[in-house]
């Protein structure tokens, strides 16, 4: 296991490369969460700041706990090749958006029209570990479920399906989304 300050250029390279990452979360108390990422969401800004493109689902305790608890963790890993998991810990903002540095937040992602927060970590600590337990995997393509879902459905549509599903919790803890416009 190695530790790091910041993320080196190897690092960088592996990060770019990976369709699957997690994020995991937590509040003061309740549940811990842990959401795998995938559709080209994540970008690395620099060594020690990166950035991740949350998409509308049925839940938004990622967002509840940053607004409560800024501790955030992005894991990944290596299935193919050469073994590797990495994390990166650190502390996250939350760019909604109704913010006013979403443009600029949104300006290296596709276009999502599910889109509903950027979340940005700052890295305190790398940390690299062997993986020499995760299993081979394949990728064979990207999941157009999500983005089918949202696209038939129309901004007000999406806005009520995010004021019902997406405002509170498991922990009934509030998760900062904008009131419906």
């Amino acid at each position: 296991m190695d530790h790091f300050d910041s993320l080196q250029e190897k690092q960088i390279e592996f990060i770019q490369k990976q369709k699957l990452y997690f994020i995991g979360t937590a509040g003061a108390e309740g549940r811990v969460n842990v959401s795998p990422k995938g559709l080209d969401s994540l970008r690395v800004k620099d060594a020690n700041t990166v950035r991740w493109l949350n998409l509308t689902g049925s839940g938004n305790e990622t967002a509840a706990h940053v607004l409560e608890n800024q501790r955030m963790t992005i894991m990944f890993c290596s299935f193919d090749k050469q073994p590797l998991i990495l994390r990166l810990y650190g502390q996250a903002v939350m760019i909604s958006t109704d913010d006013p540095h979403w443009d600029e937040a949104m300006a290296d992602f596709n276009d999502h029209p599910g889109a509903r927060q950027v979340f940005e970590l700052n890295v305190d600590l790398v940390q690299t570990s062997c993986g020499y337990a995760v299993p081979f995997y394949e990728f064979t393509g990207e999941r157009e479920t999500l983005d089918k879902w949202t696209a038939n459905k129309d901004k007000k549509g999406l806005a009520e399906y995010q004021q019902a599903k997406n405002r509170l919790s498991l922990d009934n803890k509030p998760t900062g989304l904008p009131p419906a416009k």
